[in-house]
């Protein structure tokens, strides 16, 4: 209808219980026919479905007044605002409103079986621990199941299947979803398909593995504990190996609570010293999340604080001669530094560092997000010494270290935000080694200059690379290569402000003074947007009467192409465009993708060779750079590729 309802308003209407749902089509299956069938919902499927509603009433208050307990998870969502939860805002408070009532009733009807199937264990004459093992295996069926069962699962249009409520670590608004038909036996997500997940590492762990090696390897111990108090002796271990929380990356204990609520209605009587809370406990839980503290600064000291805790920990129990084996990753150095300071704070040093690919390519979105492929594995050792380290000297040695390692990383195809972050491990192989780094003066080097420094030698590395050492590559300016850097580390991505401005510090660019409106730099709120050629806005605010500035920008492109039968007012558009293209060489070559994209040769000719930019091997060296860091199919690289095609004409 064209009609828009904006964003406040919508979750109003939730709110105020004006919005509901509708079953839009059902898809088929025919176990001797390929492929699935789709069509609309006839009222059969509409009465079958009000009848669960009906069921899931009856079967609740029985279970209810059987259990004790609500069999419909009613423990509260967490509050507004905690890392990747935006559904509160709808009206979804409690943890049941993320099914329908349906699948509240086949997820009840499920766990109530499991605690049947128990009770009849024991009756039959069961080993206790037996029925307590078998039982536990199937709640984790029953909570696998609901990862497949919930109001925020998708239809994979492409595959023809039923997505899982964690395709990725947070639970947004879904306006869309998919029910399963949980008895279904081909499809996944089912009670069947979740059986077999489960019982094939079962069967693995009992009979594959061979008695003689089971014999032959120490017999493994999982304790449920906090790692900021092990229950080991001091120098106990050979090695530790840890995969610590990414900073404010993911809400661990809350989306943990989705699985914890189910599996306290099946088992939790089974194990009354895990499930003694209502939800999962949080209040020593390593996270930098704002929601838990008075403010993001707060969140930051409560993760640096908790986290050096947990890294002494690991100092005390290694042995001397121990290894830490410490992965990490988080695109900003704010996460870094915190965890630097950690480390360091903790007596441990690193000794290597290795950039490992641990993402699947289908979990990246490279165009819109500045996702990391690559964990950094840190192995690290117990600091001995109280060495005091000079500025200078170490200075030159981590440059040294980055320099050295950047030229491994690089022939192993590490690239963009990657390769930043890669580049800290090796950094800290020389500053690690000193209890204290100092300066002339006395005053200690912190990990935050270090890291300024890791991000200016990569930096200036990178640009040697992606320019192909290119003698022309010293004729770009500031602007120029900031830009090349950015698309190489982030793509199109938004990054937060401070990480923006150490990129452009690392190539002498005040980024706070090339912003603004009609800039191919802009900032939204506590964000950095850089602007690709078709996006731009080439627009000016020209003085009025009294040298006041126009408050509306005047668009000089749509002038300049409107006005072809009216030369004086082309002259003055094609002046101002000028003006904005003689900044910086990025912004006169985004300029003749703009006038290449609509046509206007006679223009781009003036640009490249009437004012020059085209006789510059610089403007050609940039447009070249972009195109190869670009993705196929991007539109700026179509646009590049087109100019250069055609610069002989």
């Amino acid at each position: 209808c064209g009609g828009v309802i904006d964003d406040d308003t919508t979750r109003r209407l939730f709110r105020e219980g004006k919005a509901g749902q509708r079953m839009m089509a059902v898809v088929l299956h025919h176990p001797q026919r390929s492929g699935k069938f789709y069509r609309l919902p006839t009222e059969r499927d509409l009465e079958a479905y009000n009848a669960a509603q009906q069921a899931l009433k009856d079967l609740r208050a029985r279970l209810h007044a059987a259990w004790g307990i609500d069999p419909v998870p009613d423990e509260p969502l967490p509050p507004v605002g905690t890392l990747g939860f935006r559904i509160q805002r709808y009206d979804m408070n409690c943890w049941g409103d993320l099914f329908n009532a349906r699948q509240q009733l086949a997820l009840i009807t499920f766990t109530d079986a499991v605690r049947r199937a128990h009770a009849q264990m024991l009756a039959e004459g069961a080993d206790p621990e037996l029925a307590k093992a078998v039982a536990t295996y199937l709640a984790f069926v029953i909570s696998r199941m609901a990862d497949f069962e919930s109001t925020i699962c998708h239809w994979h249009p492409q595959w023809e299947f039923v997505s899982h409520t964690f395709a990725r670590q947070a639970i947004p608004m879904a306006w869309d979803y998919a029910e399963l038909v949980p008895l279904s036996p081909i499809l996944s997500g089912t009670f069947e398909s979740m059986f077999r997940q489960v019982l094939e590492p079962l069967r693995y762990l009992t009979t594959a593995l061979s008695a003689e090696y089971m014999k032959s390897v120490p017999s493994p111990k999982a304790l449920h504990g906090t790692a900021t108090r092990l229950p080991y002796p001091d120098d106990h271990f050979d090695a530790v190996v840890t995969d610590p929380p990414y900073y404010d990356n993911v809400p661990y204990a809350d989306l943990s609570d989705f699985f914890y609520v189910w599996l306290k209605r099946s088992i939790g009587s089974l194990y009354p010293d895990l499930f003694a809370t209502p939800l999962t406990p949080k209040s020593e839980e390593i996270v930098a999340d704002p929601a838990r503290h008075k403010d993001k600064h707060a969140a930051r000291q409560f993760f640096e604080q908790m986290l050096t805790q947990a890294f002494r920990e690991i100092q005390r129990v290694l042995k001397p001669d121990g290894i830490a084996v410490i992965v990490f990753a988080h695109k900003t150095t704010e996460a870094w530094e915190t965890v630097l300071n950690a480390l360091l704070e903790a007596g441990l040093y690193t000794t290597a560092s290795w950039p490992l690919h641990t993402e699947m390519k289908a979990r990246l979105l490279a165009q819109d997000s500045a996702s990391l492929a690559s964990s950094i594995y840190l192995v690290c050792r117990k600091r001995v010494s109280d060495a005091v380290g000079y500025w200078s000297e170490v200075r030159a040695e981590v440059k040294a270290n980055i320099t050295r390692r950047l030229s491994q990383f690089w022939d192993a195809g590490i690239r963009g935000a990657d390769f930043f972050m890669s580049a800290i491990g090796p950094a800290l192989e020389a500053f690690g080694r000193y209890a204290r780094v100092e300066r002339a003066s006395g005053e200690p080097v912190t990990a935050a200059e270090i890291l300024e420094l890791v991000q200016q030698t990569v930096s200036e590395y990178a640009l040697r690379r992606i320019l192909h050492e290119d003698a022309h590559a010293a004729e770009l300016d500031a602007l120029s290569r900031f830009y090349l850097l950015y698309r190489w580390s982030y793509g199109r991505a938004d990054v937060p402000f401070d990480e923006a401005r150490k990129l452009a510090a690392g190539v002498g660019l005040e980024l706070t003074q090339v912003w603004g409106e009609g800039r191919v730099v802009q900032q939204i709120k506590e964000r950095v947007h850089v602007l690709a050629p078709h996006e731009r806005a080439w627009g000016v605010r020209p003085r009025g009467a009294f040298g006041r500035v126009v408050n509306k920008p005047i668009d000089q492109l749509s002038l300049l192409l409107e006005a072809s039968e009216k030369p004086d007012m082309a002259a003055s558009a094609w002046d101002a465009l000028l003006e904005q293209a003689g900044r910086s060489l990025i912004d006169a070559l985004q300029l003749a993708c703009t006038l290449w994209e609509h046509g206007q040769t006679a223009w781009l000719q003036d640009l490249l060779y009437g004012r020059g930019y085209g006789k510059r091997p610089a403007f050609w060296l940039l447009a070249q750079a972009i195109s190869e860091i670009l993705p196929a199919g991007d539109k700026e690289k179509q646009l590049l590729q087109g100019l250069m095609a055609h610069k002989r004409d």
